[in-house]
């Protein structure tokens, strides 16, 4: 009982030992990690404990408060932690690909682990490959129809080097789509999409915005489709800016939107009917767009959301002499040209549209 006690002590002192790297999940980058793996000596998160339970050849995991620590397993922990596993297995991470939080999707930290641990892709006696390479990729992904609405299969086509990605319907006819990876985006919505393996591509076309939306069966294939096009926006990034340092580039490569979620919205007379319309804010090209629904192909309208010395304003409740039905609560998001109103489900959504417009606002214009 002494040695059970004394062992958990020594872990949770060594969790959180100063210079060790063990206060966060060595994965996902939790707070206060309350699992660790005994057989690669890290800390780690319950999510991520949950992933390494099914590598049972790599990893072995115990908690920290409620399993028992043999003396060898403590003294095997204290020779290894976090920041060794990283120096290991984290050796040449590409600046392109993604490294998953813990707030991302079960699929991305998933493939991450596995990626580290059981392929061990990124130690230091792998060749690395270039972005331009590693943004080439072809092969084929479950498409949603835009009109059929049914997912069908469709080859994909990525090139960095030709600066574009393309799908086909038909092998004998040319692509149905050519998308330049300096208008594409790709962010994770499994569930949106309502697959485990969802992913939302998007591009501009003609001044709107497209929506793709695809899957695949296998998630280290449609995380290594993830990545391919992460290093594919990284290369045109880093050719087009060359001077622009790492930092600032790597938040632009992909992005996921600020917030989604349904409001009900009215007409410019802000005399119509309220209609529930699905919303998408994108802080990088600074819109607010409004969907009949999630999955649609294209935006119904979009607000631009400029800075606040231009007139750009967002309030909580309605303007005033305009009254509803409903006892919801409400924003007013104010431009320079016209006043939209928006009616959110509940406060808590109220506030969560009002902090994320604010966000907007007060980031500066890049050009």
């Amino acid at each position: 009982m002494m040695d059970r006690d004394r062992n958990k002590t020594l872990l949770l002192e060594l969790q959180r030992a100063a210079g060790t790297g063990n206060g966060r999940c060595a994965d996902c980058g939790e707070l206060d990690p309350e699992w660790a793996s005994y057989k690669l000596g890290i800390f780690i998160c319950l999510n991520c404990s949950g992933i390494h339970r099914n590598l049972p050849q790599i990893s072995r995991v115990k908690s920290l408060r409620l399993d028992f620590w043999e003396n060898d397993l403590i003294e095997f922990m204290k020779k290894h932690g976090n920041l060794c596993a990283k120096a290991k297995y984290e050796a040449k991470v590409p600046p392109y690909y993604y490294i998953p939080q813990s707030c991302d999707c079960l699929v991305l930290r998933e493939q991450w682990i596995r990626a580290k641990y059981e392929r061990e892709e990124f130690v230091a006696t792998r060749v690395c490959h270039d972005p331009c390479s590693a943004g080439s990729r072809e092969g084929f992904l479950w498409k949603r129809g835009r009109e059929s609405r049914q997912f069908q299969k469709r080859r994909f086509l990525l090139s960095a080097r030709e600066g574009v990605m393309k799908y086909y319907i038909k092998e004998s006819r040319g692509p149905k789509a050519i998308i330049r990876i300096e208008n594409l985006n790709a962010m994770f919505q499994t569930e949106k999409i309502q697959h485990a393996h969802g992913l939302q591509i998007t591009y501009n076309t003609d001044g709107q915005t497209r929506n793709l939306f695809v899957y695949h069966e296998s998630g280290k294939e449609i995380v290594d489709w993830f990545n391919a096009i992460r290093a594919a926006r990284y290369h045109y990034l880093r050719t087009t800016f060359p001077s622009v340092p790492e930092p600032e580039l790597i938040p632009r490569i992909t992005r996921n939107y600020v917030k989604e979620g349904y409001m009900e919205k009215t007409g410019p007379k802000q005399k119509e009917a309220f209609k529930v319309r699905w919303f998408c804010l994108d802080s990088q090209e600074r819109n607010l767009m409004y969907f009949k629904n999630p999955l649609d192909a294209f935006a119904q309208g979009q607000v631009f959301i400029g800075r606040m010395d231009e007139g750009y304003e967002v309030r909580a409740g309605l303007p005033q002499g305009i009254r509803v039905k409903k006892r919801k609560p409400a924003i007013t998001v104010v431009t320079p040209v016209r006043e939209f109103v928006f009616i959110c489900e509940n406060d808590r959504e109220q506030r969560e549209w009002i902090d994320a417009l604010n966000g907007v606002i007060a980031q500066p214009l890049t050009g």
